[in-house]
């Protein structure tokens, strides 16, 4: 007979665990996820990622969209009811009171190589900080955050030029094999206990944590591997910096100089380093080549970009 499986997600990272679990011998039984939210300008109700996948796939799964789960006795009843033999948890969103962790084995598949980056946001915190590896592991869950016993962790090494939307892809597919992997071999893995003096933290992302100059290349271009999906990278007077590679991160000049003009894109020094910038968007305004952001600036080489 099928273990039962209850899954916890919102994001595509979820998405596509929950895609191998559904091609796995393994019965899901039930999907939580956040609930719907107002997104864009005209604010359009819109469901999660793995929501939308469910519907989008005609799936006959029970979704719950409960706004919280601490104190909540429908949801508690709900869980209980669905009779899981394993909740698999992946950047759900909400942490589990223990009154749901006691109703079968809680795994969460966190997206870093704990104790490192416990919290919200691990893998921009792995590219900020320029780390060698990073990795998923797979855990049992208790009331502390990210801090229970580890079942399993596989790595994936960080390219010089991997930007957070193509390590959050690799690490939502080696999320998936390693879920499959825990699952099957759950009886025969003796959990290991994190080692609390090597414990680092991250929080959740916010907007301003966008904000760069043009003090440090090296520093500037992690920010942009780290948030170029969301929130961007952008100057203090809003102008987002997008397409950038970074050229050294020796020479010293005097920060913000347009360097050189090419045809598709400018050359921008830092006061340490120097970076390509293909791409610019003004504030309220599209997108575009930043040689044609520049000649509409009237700006040009020697010129500097604020």
């Amino acid at each position: 007979m099928s273990k039962r499986i209850l899954f916890m997600g919102t994001p595509d990272y979820a998405s596509i665990i929950f895609a191998e679990l559904l091609e796995s011998n393994y019965e899901i039984v039930g999907l939580f996820t956040q609930p719907d939210k107002p997104v864009g300008r005209k604010q359009i109700l819109t469901p999660p990622h793995i929501k939308q996948f469910c519907l989008d796939k005609n799936l006959d799964i029970p979704i719950y969209q409960p706004i919280k789960l601490r104190n909540n006795e429908e949801a508690k009843k709900q869980i209980s009811d669905l009779n899981p033999d394993f909740i698999i948890v992946a950047a759900y969103g909400q942490i589990l009171p223990k009154e749901i962790l006691d109703i079968a084995p809680c795994i969460n598949l966190h997206a870093s190589l704990l104790p490192k980056y416990r919290g919200a946001s691990p893998i921009q915190e792995s590219l900020l900080n320029d780390d060698y590896f990073t990795g998923v592991t797979s855990m049992l869950m208790e009331e502390g955050l990210d801090s229970g016993d580890i079942l399993g962790f596989q790595y994936l090494k960080i390219t010089n030029t991997m930007e957070v939307s193509q390590a959050f892809s690799e690490l939502s597919h080696i999320a998936a094999k390693l879920t499959i992997t825990t699952l099957d071999n759950f009886e025969n893995i003796n959990p290991k206990k994190q080692d609390e003096s090597e414990v680092t933290f991250c929080k959740k992302i916010k907007k301003d944590n966008g904000l760069v100059d043009f003090s440090s290349a090296k520093k500037l271009y992690l920010k942009y591997k780290a948030y170029s999906y969301w929130p961007g990278i952008f100057l203090e007077s809003g102008l987002k910096l997008k397409d950038i590679e970074l050229l050294e991160n020796e020479s010293s000049n005097k920060s913000g100089t347009i360097l050189e003009i090419k045809k598709d894109y400018i050359t921008v020094a830092c006061s340490q380093g120097s970076l390509k910038i293909k791409t610019l968007q003004a504030p309220s305004k599209k997108a575009v080549c930043s040689v044609d952001y520049i000649r509409g600036q009237r700006l040009e080489e020697g010129s500097v970009l604020v």
